[in-house]
């Protein structure tokens, strides 16, 4: 009983200090570095995957097995970087990691042999999430305040999407300017050549903006309280008290293994709508421009409802999006379907991707806290960094053409289900009062 009592006076103590915003550019630099850090392993294989696949001479399996490479490395990154977000300023950990994370792509662009790459994704499993994940987020709560965590959060992602689109748009126009004129002559070794150009412009890029946020990612004094003096076990044991951390961990699983499926839109686009590689990558980039439209219409008015239930919507649009795609519907004979369902698919994903770190403030997380918290939780909720990739690998290779991708599609009918039921049982347990949002306060 003491324990548990001294453990909520300390959470108390320290979430009355958290009630004033950073300034507008501390948001603006945390959404540049926060999809940049990604554009490596993830952005350009999403954007260019058909490419990907070509030029590195790997499969739909091999690929998702480097991803689950990186997935198991961010497994322990969470837990270990998490609690050092509460112990250091965000600037420094955010720098260090876009830096080394820029140094991964010189060794990309060198095109290494399978064995080399999976060493690669486990290298940047461990820069981009240790020393950067936990602080991005609670950098974000911080801007929030108490009042704004809705337009934080879908600023946040809204951003990332803007700026992931940018460097896509930036490496198509790239590779589109140093291949042939004719795309259906284009071989191997032409496409590395110019994709390698994508590469080393998009890790320059990086660096430049870790640059950016070693300078100017500055919290101000009034803010300094958010910075635990040291780590020590009864944080960790004071998070897992929280069941709000229990049911975010469900939430964020099933929500990540949506936002993974959404990766093969550019190689349906080749498989099943037959288009070549250059309008397949055109696919991803427009996928990529309806993450910041979407992120931007829900930082705007989520504050303004509960942002619980706009959870669950999101993940009730996923559900009927993916259906479309599950049943065969979408054929090459109706392009105009397959655009509508793209949408109806991206507005659901990116809008819970939007959301699910937003209501951690509705299950009275304490800002001091979240880097721990957002370890713990990110310890079950990624996992589908680990699993995702090998199990759409497995179902498009062994059943090539649409009904592989129909596999695929059921996949995130049934995650869609599943998130909605438990994000139900968050809005009841936390999101159905307001007076929820301040009870840690009084």
């Amino acid at each position: 009983m003491s324990f548990a009592y001294n453990s909520l006076t300390f959470v108390k103590n320290q979430y009355k200090m958290h009630s004033k915003k950073a300034p507008w550019y501390f948001l603006f630099l945390l959404i540049i570095a926060g999809e940049a850090v990604f554009v490596l392993p993830f952005v350009l294989a999403r954007v260019f995957r058909p490419t990907v696949l070509d030029v590195f001479n790997l499969d739909n399996l091999q690929l998702g097995i480097c991803f689950s490479v990186y997935g198991i490395v961010a497994l322990f990154s969470y837990v270990f970087g998490g609690p050092l977000a509460d112990k250091y300023p965000p600037r420094k950990l955010i720098a260090i990691s876009l830096w080394t994370t820029s140094l991964g792509g010189i060794c990309y662009a060198t095109f290494p042999d399978y064995n080399t790459l999976k060493v690669l994704y486990g290298y940047w499993g461990f820069t981009t999430i240790f020393l950067f994940w936990a602080p991005m987020i609670k950098a974000a709560r911080i801007w929030g305040g108490t009042r704004s965590q809705g337009k934080a959060f879908g600023f946040l992602d809204g951003g990332r999407g803007l700026v992931g689109a940018l460097f896509g748009s930036i490496g198509l126009l790239v590779f589109v300017w140093m291949i042939p004129s004719q795309i259906e002559t284009l071989d191997t070794n032409a496409s590395r050549v110019a994709f390698r150009k994508v590469i080393l412009a998009s890790a320059s890029l990086v660096g430049i903006i870790g640059l950016l946020v070693w300078n100017f990612l500055k919290l101000k004094s009034k803010n300094t309280a958010t910075v635990l003096e040291k780590i020590d076990i009864l944080q960790i044991r004071t998070v897992l008290r929280l069941p709000s951390v229990w049911l975010l961990m469900l939430i964020i699983l099933c929500a990540y293994v949506c936002y993974k499926i959404t990766d093969v839109f550019s190689l349906y686009a080749k498989d099943v709508m037959g288009y070549n590689q250059i309008e397949a990558a055109q696919i991803g980039t427009l996928l990529l421009f309806m993450r910041p439209i979407i992120g931007v219409v829900i930082g705007l008015f989520a504050d303004r409802f509960q942002l619980v239930k706009s959870l669950i919507v999101g993940f009730v649009i996923s559900l009927l999006g993916a259906l479309l795609f599950a049943t065969g519907m979408i054929t090459d004979a109706s392009t105009s379907l397959f655009f509508i369902s793209i949408a109806i698919v991206a507005t659901g994903v990116y809008a819970i991707r939007s959301l699910y770190f937003a209501v951690m403030e509705n299950g009275q997380i304490p800002i001091v806290l979240t880097g721990t918290a957002v370890g713990l939780i990110s310890l079950i909720g990624f996992t589908p960094d680990i699993f995702a990739g090998p199990f759409i690998g497995i179902m498009l290779e062994n059943n090539p053409g649409i009904v592989g991708h129909q596999h695929v599609f059921w996949m995130l009918v049934g995650f869609s289900f599943v998130g909605g039921i438990v994000s139900v049982l968050y809005y009841w347990m936390f999101g159905r009062s307001t007076k929820n949002n301040t009870r840690i306060n009084n």
